[in-house]
């Protein structure tokens, strides 16, 4: 199968409905065979089993320690997707007041994972998808994250502890790789004024949001345990894209 003549097809699927209210959500299945068609997914379990090598997030300004993170920088362009070298994320107190204003440096994605399996597939599904959508961008920077957030007894995790916010990028994928013991992490999506456009659960691997940061603000719900006597926690991929250039 040419993926060259294929993805667009499948891309198809959601290119519209982002250009008409600025997100969309897509089911696992469809993600799934959208990512297939950009590239391998061999190693997908062993990926997924990453996160259970994450460090804590020390920045948290709640003091809270419910959120395991890596992170790490790289350039999409016509001549392909290649890793920057670290440094920090960074984001201003206009689109994050909780954490932004600082630079936090967070334990890298391990390099591994950029030998063209199922990271690259998923980068470029996005250099794609996005590229359609801003055809004059000829270059991107792209930040790829690794979140876990955990719930325990009498505690709440919290994926969005900033609350409904614009991460201050130009696009936006939240990929689920797991839930395990949690009950609700339910996505908002909501116009800049507030008002809600929509909201959805990611429940299955490979369930995804795709959001246009320029146009609509998102949040998640707080996750709990469901067995408060059981380790629980969610698993997300968030990778954002900012054109660097532009014909």
């Amino acid at each position: 199968m040419d993926t060259e003549e294929t993805a667009p097809l499948l891309l198809a699927t959601v290119e519209p409905e982002l250009r008409r209210v600025g997100f969309a959500f897509v089911a696992g299945a469809t993600m799934a065979a959208q990512l297939a068609d950009c590239g391998p997914l061999d190693d997908w379990t062993a990926f997924a089993a990453s996160w259970n090598d994450m460090p804590v997030d020390t920045y948290m300004a709640d003091q809270g320690r419910y959120r395991r993170r890596r992170h790490a920088v790289y350039t999409a362009d016509a001549a392909g997707i290649r890793r920057e070298p670290p440094r920090p994320h960074y984001q201003s107190r206009d689109y994050n007041p909780l954490h932004g204003g600082i630079e936090r440096w967070f334990e890298p994605v391990a390099p591994q994972w950029d030998a063209g399996g199922s990271l690259t597939t998923v980068l470029r599904y996005c250099q794609r998808l996005f590229g359609a959508l801003a055809p004059t961008a000829t270059g991107w920077q792209v930040e790829v994250h690794q979140f876990r957030i955990e719930a325990r007894a009498g505690e709440h995790g919290l994926p969005t502890p900033e609350g409904v916010h614009r991460d201050g990028v130009d696009y936006v994928l939240v990929l689920l790789v797991a839930r395990h013991n949690i009950a609700s992490g339910t996505t908002t999506i909501h116009e800049p004024d507030g008002n809600l456009l929509g909201r959805f659960t990611l429940t299955a691997p490979f369930d995804a949001a795709l959001v246009d940061d320029a146009r609509v603000c998102h949040g998640v719900t707080p996750v709990e345990a469901v067995d408060a006597a059981a380790p629980a926690c969610r698993d997300v991929l968030v990778v954002t894209f900012r054109a660097a250039a532009v014909a």
